[in-house]
């Protein structure tokens, strides 16, 4: 018997009792969110720290090709705050850390874009900054949450919670509505 026997299946266990109590309205309402977004022509934009800033990459890499492509040839204004090195970097060095999205937001927000921000805590500094910013400032807000839901899910207009202290399976949850946004904007549900 390996020493591996059953990780599997405590891991899919755990992630299938995670789909079973998820919010469904939650869910359909944060697509709508996305949806409305692109329908009017508004920016899209992601942020996140760590795991999530790879979750906010993966939805504007496949939303922009897939959503153009399979969506009926609207464009899908998408982008992420988190793509560009450089930029994070000299925000972090010359100002700090807790202010690298909120000075981009700076830069780029237009009233009526949708900010969509992932932190599984839901407490990263530089996160909730943002959302306040974008709050203030006229764009829609979605929060992407896990554990308790942190400063993230009172502060967010519009939220999709993971309630449960394990970052991988919020983090599970989180990418799979990447992957529905997707499939229905691309009309493949």
């Amino acid at each position: 018997m390996s020493a591996y026997t059953g990780v599997a299946e405590t891991y899919l266990t755990k992630l299938s009792a995670m789909l079973a109590t998820i919010d469904r309205k939650q869910i359909d309402d944060a697509i709508g969110v996305v949806a409305d977004a692109w329908q009017q022509g508004r920016q899209i934009i992601t942020l996140g720290n760590g795991g999530s800033s790879m979750t906010a990459l993966h939805f504007i890499t496949d939303w922009n090709k897939s959503v153009f492509m399979y969506g009926g040839g609207k464009p899908f204004r998408g982008r992420s705050l988190v793509d560009n090195m450089g930029l994070v970097m000299a925000y972090g060095n010359d100002i700090s850390f807790e202010d690298i999205f909120i000075e981009q937001l700076k830069n780029i927000l237009q009233p009526g874009d949708l900010v969509l921000a992932i932190s599984g805590s839901g407490n990263s500094e530089n996160v909730v900054r943002a959302v306040q910013y974008a709050n203030d400032n006229g764009a829609v807000t979605l929060g992407l949450c896990g554990y308790r839901g942190g400063k993230l899910k009172e502060l967010a207009q519009h939220v999709v919670w993971a309630d449960i202290d394990d970052m991988q399976l919020a983090e599970d949850i989180h990418a799979i509505f990447g992957h529905m946004v997707m499939q229905k904007l691309c009309k493949q549900i």
